[in-house]
């Protein structure tokens, strides 16, 4: 009589013991769901509270080994194709030196042109054409191999980015990957669906200089 009591009593006791395995492995489960998904609002937090801004501001601007051509609407002898200099500048026909580094394009054809009004020429029409950007960089964070930050080149793809960082690691949302830009001065998310571009059934997104890709974690 008394071992079937014990054994009766044993076996609520070990159906409650189960449940609670369950239900902590579950709470274990919420726990890193809600883990991944703060860690993915923080990334992107910390592109946008720490240096975001300031990296795509600089994807504007002009920098040391980048290389733009200067045109002054019917002079010849003024129209040439300048490299920044380890100082930041050019020398420029007439008007000497001419500090370009941290300036946009704009701001350069405004600086030459008053300088050769004030001196040489009468209401100079001045433009400028970057030609290469060896100053500018991509940014690739979030899940992939090796983030950082890579050198740009002319027609430079998504693809060729994520490459360029190590590829996306199995934890990576393929369908979800942000670009932020710089677009007249705000900032602007483009979401690009990875898995669909390598698929192609989608268009590869090119990148512009100072581009940050973020490649988010997948919420499983």
């Amino acid at each position: 009589m008394f071992p079937e009591k014990r054994s009766g009593a044993g076996v609520p006791m070990i159906r409650c013991l189960i449940l609670a395995l369950l239900l902590l492995g579950l709470a274990s489960c919420v726990y890193n769901k809600e883990n991944r998904r703060t860690s993915m609002n923080a990334g992107q937090a910390a592109l946008k509270a720490g240096k975001g801004m300031e990296m795509l501001k600089s994807a504007v601007t002009l920098g040391q080994g980048d290389v733009f051509e200067v045109r002054v609407f019917q002079e010849k002898d003024l129209t040439s194709i300048y490299r920044v200099s380890a100082d930041g500048t050019i020398n420029f026909p007439l008007i000497g030196k001419v500090s370009v580094d941290g300036k946009t394009p704009e701001m350069v054809e405004v600086d030459i042109r008053d300088r050769l009004a004030k001196d040489y020429l009468q209401s100079p029409y001045v433009s400028v054409f970057v030609k290469e950007f060896n100053s500018k960089k991509v940014f690739v964070f979030g899940e992939v191999n090796k983030p950082g930050t890579f050198q740009y080149e002319d027609g430079m793809s998504i693809i060729q980015a994520i490459t360029l960082a190590g590829g996306m690691k199995k934890t990576a949302n393929r369908n979800s990957v942000g670009v932020t830009r710089l677009v007249k001065g705000q900032e602007k998310r483009i979401v690009n669906d990875i898995e669909e571009i390598w698929k192609g059934k989608a268009a590869n997104f090119l990148l512009k200089p100072g581009d940050i890709i973020f490649v988010p974690e997948a919420l499983f």
